[in-house]
């Protein structure tokens, strides 16, 4: 209950819902953050605050490759998440 609390609190903002949804059409593959600043027309300083809050409630995860950031839908929370809904 206080995973899908958090999910659809962050989730509230057309912001990070739509940097969410980016994400999952990528899913399982990660995406830099200047591509998806570019792809949603979205302010790189905007991306970065909705990418922690994002982060932070556990619905996306990153990984560094490199010098490269590449951020990814975690999928646990993703199933998790459906589950909650679907009971």
């Amino acid at each position: 209950m206080e995973l899908a609390s958090r999910a659809f609190a962050t989730l509230g903002h057309p912001g990070r819902l739509a940097v969410y949804r980016l994400l999952m059409r990528f899913t399982p593959k990660g995406v830099r953050p200047t591509e998806i600043a570019e792809a949603l027309s979205m302010k790189q300083n905007t991306l970065s605050h909705h990418l922690s809050d994002l982060t932070s409630s556990g619905l996306v995860q990153v990984e560094r490759d490199g010098r490269s950031l590449f951020y990814s839908v975690d999928l646990a929370q993703a199933e998790a998440l459906v589950a909650y809904l679907a009971v």
